[in-house]
Order: structure tokens, then C-alpha cells, then sequence
């Protein structure tokens, strides 16, 4: 997996909403009705990770998930982040309905 030029993450970055990068990651918070919403979202992305080999870092408080991507192999931002950031968004969008 290649390290994605800064013109690429931009353009990537203007396809998804609230995504930002922070030093080498992407990063995004997201916020929930409860408690219980933030873990459930946790839960479901947990076999997403799984499945594409791409394991985030991510805290909660609350109602609250922060994720941040960084793909360790390329020692930066790649597809690959923004492939796991399209997937966090379809979830979220499902559980905030």
C-alpha cells in the first residue's frame, strides 16, 4: 500500500464529510444518542477492521468514538484509510436513523 501524495488526500478528503487529517492520520468524531449507540458502532466496525486487515485507533467517552487511520506499512495516509473512513460513515449514518 503506497503513502498517498497531499493532492490526493485532499481530493479524498473533499469526497467524505468531517474527516480531517491530523498530522500523518485521518481523523473524525463522532457523536451518538448514548452510550450504549458508541459501543454498538465500536462493535460494528470492529469485523470491517477485521475484514480489511486495517486496524484504527480509537477511544470513547460517552457517547463520543474518535477514530484515527494510519497506515503503518506506508507511514501515512493511503486508500486504505479512506476505504475503512467510507465504511465508519455508512455505519454511523445507519445508527443515527
Amino acid at each position: 500500500m503506497q503513502k498517498l501524495k497531499e493532492e490526493e488526500i485532499q481530493k479524498s478528503l473533499s469526497e467524505i464529510e468531517g474527516w480531517v487529517v491530523d498530522g500523518d492520520s485521518l481523523k473524525k468524531d463522532y457523536g451518538f444518542k448514548g452510550f450504549s449507540t458508541a459501543i454498538q458502532f465500536i462493535n460494528l466496525m470492529a469485523p470491517i477492521a477485521e475484514k480489511l486487515n486495517h486496524h484504527p485507533v480509537w477511544t470513547n467517552s460517552y457517547n463520543r468514538v474518535t477514530i484515527c487511520l494510519y497506515t503503518q506499512e506506508a507511514r501515512g495516509i493511503t486508500k486504505l484509510d479512506f476505504k475503512f473512513a467510507t465504511e465508519a460513515d455508512k455505519i454511523a449514518d445507519e445508527l443515527r436513523r
